[in-house]
């Protein structure tokens, strides 16, 4: 299968990549230079590949940041998208097209896991633009017949991943205080996500690709609701030495959502995916990432919120 990837260069993309190369398929991706905001640089990148499905990850992706640029983040993460389904839609052989959202669009649902026909209540510029992006795959499906499959992931995290989402960037404070014995200083802790190891969720977006039924929206996700507390308590008990950490209410976020869920039934039954690596696993891998690169390249003390739900 010949793929092609936008945002192939970022944490997910680089781990689609690998798992689809180690799978035996064919990939390119969206050049650095080439701007998704673009179109016309989109078309021509789409018609030198004729791809068999494009996997649309290219996003700012981080929710704190989208209150402070909404508009930047509507020109990416909307039209972006708008100019990737219309390359793909003018494309000589349309191909799939597998539309990466988020489970941000849920917003402040709670309670139960959450299936895809939970209402949709954003509450982040991120959020909203995610809502839009999928509704504009929803009509390039319905309106002209391109087969596109959403995804919505719920939190994803794995080695490799920026210190600015939450796992990462408590591991790399832990890994930095396991040196240096500085305090690490967070904000809301009592907010519980739901956490995929990113290996497990490219599995699934390969399998989406795939199987998935065009037209349709599938949650991936692990079921389980961990609050971002234990995931700190449970990194510090992987420390070398003892933690101390802080709070500081300047890290709080805006709007911080208490509870997100995920029901995969769905997606479990249209492919039969499942999570295989577990939590502990992931933020072992995670913390022994930062350890490795604190110890090349010592770094100044960063401080972390809840962070987003990528």
């Amino acid at each position: 299968m010949r793929a092609f990837l936008t945002g192939g260069s970022g944490f997910v993309g680089g781990w689609l990549r690998a798992h689809l190369e180690s799978s035996g398929d064919e990939v390119a991706e969206l050049a650095d230079g080439v701007d998704i905001r673009d179109p016309d640089g989109v078309r021509s990148a789409l018609r030198d590949v004729e791809p068999d499905v494009v996997y649309h990850l290219a996003a700012l992706t981080h929710v704190g940041r989208s209150w402070e640029a909404p508009e930047e983040t509507i020109q990416v993460n909307v039209v972006g998208t708008l100019h990737v389904l219309e390359a793909a839609r003018r494309a000589t052989r349309p191909p799939r097209v597998l539309l990466v959202s988020s489970a941000e669009v849920y917003g402040a649902a709670g309670g139960d896991p959450l299936g895809e026909s939970a209402e949709l209540r954003p509450v982040t510029p991120y959020a909203a633009s995610k809502v839009a992006a999928e509704f504009l795959g929803l009509e390039a499906f319905l309106g002209r017949g391109l087969e596109v499959v959403r995804c919505r992931p719920f939190n994803h995290v794995g080695p490799g991943q920026s210190d600015a989402f939450v796992v990462s960037g408590l591991a790399r404070r832990i890994a930095e205080s396991e040196l240096s014995g500085a305090e690490v200083r967070v904000g809301n802790l009592s907010a519980a996500r739901d956490f995929t190891d990113v290996r497990d969720v490219v599995r699934a977006y390969r399998m989406l690709a795939r199987d998935g039924v065009a037209g349709e929206v599938y949650n991936v996700s692990s079921g389980v609701a961990v609050t971002v507390a234990e995931i700190f308590d449970r990194l510090a008990a992987l420390a070398r030495a003892p933690v101390r950490r802080v709070e500081d209410p300047e890290l709080f976020r805006p709007v911080d959502v208490p509870l997100v869920v995920g029901n995969a039934a769905r997606l479990h039954a249209a492919t039969g995916w499942e999570p295989t690596i577990g939590l502990e696993t992931t933020l072992g891998d995670v913390l022994e990432h930062w350890r490795e690169q604190v110890a090349r390249r010592p770094t100044p003390h960063v401080t972390v919120s809840p962070g987003p739900l990528s």
